[in-house]
């Protein structure tokens, strides 16, 4: 076996490191519009309702996803914990809270 040759061989790792790299922009543009349990043949695998879910094509396969790829679905996750349990307590029903003032409401 020939010995590595270093200077090739930080060559070839670059390359590679260049291509994952474009690999790697590609995928954080698409992920900002793109739904992530629509796959490459444009069906979803998502586990649970979602509007777009068509029927599918052949029986038995995955649903078929209608998105248009417009949806930005990022703000789906917040960030302000004091948001978040604000909206739990409203989702539970609790609203002793005023929204606007974080003070309770007089009764």
């Amino acid at each position: 076996m020939k010995p590595i040759d270093k200077a090739e061989h930080e060559k070839r790792l670059k390359r590679i490191s260049n291509i994952f790299a474009d690999m790697a922009r590609h995928a954080d543009i698409q992920a900002k519009h793109r739904c992530p349990y629509k796959n490459r043949l444009d069906q979803c695998t998502a586990q649970f309702g979602c509007q777009n879910k068509r029927t599918p094509k052949v029986p038995g396969e995955l649903p078929d996803c209608a998105s248009n790829d417009r949806l930005d679905y990022r703000n789906a996750w917040e960030m302000n914990p004091e948001e978040v349990q604000r909206m739990r307590s409203k989702l539970r029903g609790e609203s002793s809270m005023n929204e606007h003032t974080n003070h309770p409401q007089a009764a």
